[in-house]
């Protein structure tokens, strides 16, 4: 007899079935089944067997195997993560699960014994202690770190996104390391040996005898998913070593606070870090007057200019803001335009008209309060400043942003302007520059500076380092913020710092543990679970609440034991955006 949890939505609870005698041999922990559920054939996976069934109780056959699932280990696993981010086990089983039905597993891949030539980073150091936080310049190649690892047994890699996961994966195939590419590679990745790799769902893959596990880029917001449960791969990673007892190593050129707070922090060493960073050049415009600036600077117009056409290097402009314009004030009367239906600020369309980003409501552009048709735009958008710079730089200009659709090709221009989408599409760059850098930097979040500085690092990867020739120009009117003064000395610690101490001062992660609770049910499951002993309940804004703890053991607790109300209720621990 075996329990099996149902991937049927709304349905919490499992249920014990009989294993026939021709299942027998295919049925284990793990094993993907269909069961006869309320009249209906549903999939499910094998929780647990050799159950003891309630008495008096006649229990259903199994209807069908359908193939291999997640290990024994695995499983274990997603019941502490549906416990850790208050989620529901069946979405982490899924997550732990191939695409497609696997029946059987072709042969081990081989022990890799091959040596990837280059700078390890420390590699042999970092692969020695059980949790290390490995901090490497922008254009560090991590190939030699993961063939160290390699040649330690099967190894984990998870890596920001499937780009750089086959990346990776084909070059370390030409190192003559085996390698397992998830999700097609997910049998072979069961069969054990070689290097398992892929993106965020790599972090519940199969490793038969792990002994390495490394997380790439392990700052990316793409390392934690965006449904409910708010689960991060990262951590599901360095549960995964722990748990099996095999060295962790977590990298990034700007390492994240919880990070930090989690393991041994490796630095390199100065002069390795500060060739791994490209020239940075900081516009101050303190001394401009705000009314007459705009985003072009007489030095990132010269940087353009002066930039010679390079094939597949272009110069990238990034500004994180979409449209034409996002504020727009009248010049007569000075009244902020806004929307006549909800009261938010408006933009303008491509065909002059303004239109509000929050109910959608379209209206002539005229000033609400005096009549005029006389406004001007305050905080330009990317269509606006495409336009401004192919004006200026006197040479195509190309836009990006995340609103292109999925694999189409890039303008091909030798200037490109963009949302932050844009850097995570070029491949390489001659010049990079940040047309508004305050922006990221007074975003109303407080993981605003770590992901200001964590897009300044993508942009620097994209240059190399200071050999390559390449230049970073951020313009700002906070030359001594300490995000721009960490790109400034190639020295992220700096970043950390600070951080670290505001977070002090606010109880926020990782000081605190935090979950943000949306939905119809949201306060009465609020202050149910700040009834429970070292939970407060802050809130509600907009409707929603944030629970706060010292330590996820005390929240995770209060949100396990809180029963949930009827109605729509959206619980995300860790989150991103507050």
């Amino acid at each position: 007899m075996v329990r099996v949890v149902p991937d049927v939505a709304g349905v919490t609870k499992t249920f014990d079935y009989l294993v026939p005698p021709a299942l027998d041999a295919s049925v284990a922990v793990g094993t993907l089944v269909r069961v006869v559920l309320n009249g209906r054939r549903v999939g499910g996976w094998v929780v647990a067997d050799d159950v003891v069934p309630p008495p008096d109780v006649t229990l259903r056959p199994l209807a069908h195997v359908t193939g291999i699932g997640p290990s024994t280990e695995v499983v274990d696993l997603a019941g502490w993560a549906a416990w850790r981010w208050a989620g529901r086990p069946r979405h982490l089983l899924r997550a732990a699960s191939p695409d497609g039905a696997v029946k059987g597993l072709p042969p081990p891949a081989a022990r890799s014994r091959a040596a990837a030539g280059g700078g390890d980073h420390g590699a042999a150091e970092a692969l020695g202690r059980a949790r290390t936080v490995l901090r490497v310049p922008p254009a560090a190649d991590l190939l030699p770190l993961v063939a160290a690892a390699a040649r330690l047994g099967t190894t984990l890699v998870v890596a920001p996104d499937h780009t750089a996961a086959a990346a990776l994966g084909g070059r370390l195939r030409r190192a003559g390391v085996p390698v397992a590419i998830l999700p097609r590679g997910w049998a072979q990745a069961a069969a054990g040996g070689g290097v398992v790799l892929g993106a965020r769902g790599t972090a519940w893959a199969p490793a038969p005898d792990l002994a390495a596990v490394v997380v790439l880029d392990e700052h990316e917001e793409a390392h934690q998913e965006e449904g409910s449960p708010t689960w991060s791969a990262r951590d599901v990673a360095a549960e995964r070593a722990r748990r099996a007892g095999v060295p962790c190593v977590l990298t990034s050129p700007c390492p994240s606070l919880e990070a930090l707070a989690w393991g041994h922090l490796q630095v390199p060493a100065r002069t390795i870090e500060r060739a791994g960073w490209p020239v940075v050049d900081v516009v101050d415009r303190r001394s401009e007057d705000p009314l007459k600036a705009d985003l072009y600077s007489s030095r990132l117009v010269d940087l353009i200019r002066s930039s010679a056409p390079e094939p597949g290097r272009p110069v990238v402009c990034v500004l994180n803001r979409k449209g034409r314009a996002r504020l727009l004030v009248c010049a007569s009367c000075a009244e902020l335009a806004r929307c006549e239906r909800c009261g938010a600020t408006v933009g303008t369309t491509s065909t002059g008209a303004l239109r509000c980003a929050r109910c959608a409501t379209e209206r002539p552009a005229v000033c609400l309060h005096c009549g005029s048709a006389h406004l001007k735009q305050r905080r330009l958008g990317v269509a606006r400043a495409r336009e401004d710079l192919e004006r200026l730089a006197r040479r195509p200009v190309g836009e990006v942003t995340g609103d292109d659709a999925p694999g189409s090709p890039l303008p091909d221009a030798p200037v490109l302007v963009g949302t932050e989408a844009l850097l995570r599409r070029v491949e390489r760059a001659s010049a990079v520059a940040f047309l508004d850098l305050d922006a990221e930097l007074l975003a109303p979040r407080y993981r605003a500076a770590e992901e200001a500085v964590a897009l300044v690092a993508r942009a620097a990867r994209l240059l190399g380092g200071k050999a390559a020739g390449g230049r970073l120009l951020l313009q700002t009117k906070l030359p001594r913020h300490e995000v721009v003064q960490a790109a400034l000395l190639a020295d992220p610690g700096r970043v950390a710092d600070a951080e670290l101490e505001r977070r002090r001062a606010l109880l926020l992660p990782p000081v605190a543990a935090l979950a943000h609770v949306a939905g119809a049910g949201a306060e009465v499951f609020a202050r149910a679970a700040a009834g429970h002993a070292g939970v407060a309940a802050l809130g509600p804004a907009a409707g929603d609440w944030l629970l706060r703890a010292a330590d996820h053991r005390t929240l995770c607790d209060a949100l396990a034991a809180t029963p949930r109300p009827p109605g729509r209720l959206r619980v995300a621990v860790d989150p991103r955006r507050v």
